[in-house]
């Protein structure tokens, strides 16, 4: 039986699409020359990523000369929505209150960022 394709992207999707937020359009070959050498991702692995990303929505491409350029269509903070809403309806019951709970119960945060999510709370702020 096939895999389903994860509704978010997986951490080899999100290398190239990295590269696109950054870097702005782009082909194939700009695209494995910005990835780090250690990865040692080939030509056809990182085409045959972003034609997967294409799939699920996350890229367009056009035809510029004989090198088609990548385009992200999603945003970065398109795409941390999408996994927030995903992680939200998986794992909280769709409970924006018990992920922030569970943080807050797990992770050390500093006086600085306390204060801000205090702010935040005072303001009413859902952006």
């Amino acid at each position: 039986m096939a895999r389903r394709p994860s509704p978010t992207l997986t951490d080899a999707e999100l290398r190239p699409m990295e590269v696109l937020w950054e870097r702005g359009p782009s082909t194939v070959s700009d695209v494995v020359n910005a990835l780090p050498q250690e990865l040692g991702l080939s030509y056809s692995t990182v085409l045959t990523t972003l034609r997967i990303l294409e799939q699920k929505g996350y890229v367009r491409h056009t035809k510029e000369g004989q090198a088609y350029v990548y385009h992200g269509v999603i945003d970065q903070n398109q795409a941390q929505n999408k996994v927030l809403k995903h992680i939200l309806s998986r794992f909280f019951d769709n409970s924006p209150e018990l992920l922030v709970l569970r943080v807050l119960e797990t992770e050390k945060l500093d006086a600085e960022d306390l204060q801000r999510i205090r702010e935040l709370i005072k303001r009413g702020d859902n952006s």
